[in-house]
């Protein structure tokens, strides 16, 4: 069999393979063969039916359509065999399947074409003299005091209040009912805004902006009409940007009473790890020093990864792309379904091929990152050794104690973290890394967006995330 090969884009290899005339004409054979003996044509037995019948009642076309598609087959696997080729995934014909069709006479040699997805080429530039900025986190002694008051607010007692009108930090019970406000015109409830014994804090951020705010100095049994305009981001598009009443009544005012900072406190506070608050001050110092020395880490590495990709050139072959691809859906979904949401009602045959899309660049990145570490590793020998993997999973097994585990996808998963702990911590030493300011590296807007976000055509919701390391 004579097979040629072709370098194509995207980590493919084309190949044009010859199948010589003797195995065209017994692989044919074969194939009325195997149709003689399972094929029920009325007057002969099964096995039984002369091949000239048999070719009559089947047909020429369809025969040769089955012959071919095993040649494709068996031609294919021996060809990547012969040449030592490492394919990944399926195969994928590159000659049109009818017109093999009319090619094909048994007994005559056949040329067909295909293209196969191999192992991507990874050309690394220079990392070894690397030069990057990246932000560093300070730490700042005032994210104690802060966690402090943060533990304080959580456990503190409601208080009611009888001998003052309310103020901002109070906690709020009221009854609110919300109507749309058109000049000379009755306004219309808005649907879903009223509540009863509602419990709200009175503070800055809280419900409909001048909502809140509206109610310091009411006395408990006191009625208020408090006016407000929704925000021009708004999620529910048909209130935003309107102006509106809300009628407030307060029924209920309590006062926060935090508990006294000290021993008991901490104790509580750590869930019994420490018992004076001294102790207590000295542990979250010393979490929160690792959290800004990690993320100045963290920073590095990112601006390191970022110079890679930059002078780094990858062949990315499909098959690779669609498994991560895969893999990024998968994670998703699971996200989804911890945070509560049905995900039977997201997930269908018309939703699948967008989520497909849409995943893409993020699988593609993933991908590009995870093969040039590799790469790195294997040219610096950087790669963990089987103890330190079985010693890694000893560990997560053990915080998954009780949960059904896949070892196999396990100890790929560890490797990969252990080949890019590995390769980081090299990189590290090897760059030259400039420490700048915390924020002086972020893009600022664009113009554009700032446009955007002014005439209301596009928003975004600042996440915060509550640091709580004990």
């Amino acid at each position: 069999m004579k097979v040629t090969q072709e370098k194509l884009p995207d980590s493919q290899i084309g190949l044009e393979i010859e199948i010589p005339g003797d195995t065209s004409r017994s692989t044919y054979d074969k194939v009325v063969q195997k149709l003689s003996r399972s094929s029920n044509i009325p007057g002969f037995r099964k096995g039984k039916v002369p091949r000239q019948i048999l070719i009559q009642r089947i047909g020429s076309e369809r025969i040769k359509a089955a012959a071919l598609e095993e040649l494709i087959q068996t031609s294919l696997a021996a060809a990547i065999e012969q040449e030592s080729i490492e394919a990944l995934g399926n195969y994928e014909l590159s000659s049109k399947f009818e017109d093999l069709i009319q090619q094909y006479q048994p007994g005559q040699p056949l040329i067909f074409n295909a293209v196969v997805d191999v192992p991507p080429s990874v050309e690394l530039g220079d990392y070894h003299n690397l030069q990057v900025k990246a932000e560093e986190s300070v730490y700042d002694s005032q994210q104690v005091e802060q966690f402090l008051e943060e533990s304080r607010a959580k456990q503190a007692d409601l208080v009611p209040v009888e001998d003052r009108a309310a103020e901002m930090g109070d906690v709020a019970i009221i009854d609110f009912v919300g109507k749309l406000t058109s000049e000379g015109e009755e306004g219309e409830l808005i649907e879903g805004g009223s509540a009863e014994n509602f419990q709200v804090e009175l503070a800055e951020g809280q419900l409909i902006p001048g909502m809140v705010e509206g109610i310091p100095g009411m006395n408990p049994e006191e009625t208020k009409e408090v006016s407000v305009t929704f925000p021009e981001d708004y999620p529910k598009e048909d209130l935003a940007g309107k102006p509106a009443v809300f009628s407030i009544t307060l029924k209920e005012l309590k006062t926060k009473e935090l508990p006294d900072l000290d021993d008991d406190f901490a104790e509580e506070a750590s869930n019994g790890e420490h018992e004076t608050l001294e102790a207590f001050k000295e542990s979250l110092e010393k979490q929160f020093r690792e959290k800004t020395e990690n993320e100045t880490k963290d920073n590095i590495n990112s601006a390191i990864m970022q110079a890679l990709l930059e002078q780094s050139n990858l062949d990315l072959p499909e098959t690779l792309i669609q498994d991560e691809v895969t893999q990024v859906l998968s994670r998703t979904l699971m996200q989804m379904q911890q945070m509560g949401l049905d995900v039977k009602q997201i997930v269908n045959s018309d939703t699948i091929p967008m989520m497909r899309k849409n995943a893409r660049p993020e699988a593609v990145d993933n991908l590009s990152k995870s093969l040039i570490l590799a790469e790195i590793a294997n040219k610096e020998s950087l790669n963990p050794d089987e103890e330190a993997i079985k010693q890694k999973m000893a560990e997560i097994e053990q915080q998954l104690s009780g949960r059904d585990i896949d070892y196999d996808k396990l100890q790929t998963m560890v490797k990969d973290d252990l080949i890019a702990e590995n390769t980081f911590n090299w990189l590290r030493e090897k760059s030259q890394v400039e420490l700048v300011p915390q924020g002086s590296l972020s893009e600022p807007e664009t113009e554009e967006s700032e446009t955007e976000e002014e005439t209301g055509e596009s928003s975004s919701e600042a996440e915060t995330a509550e640091n709580n390391p004990e």
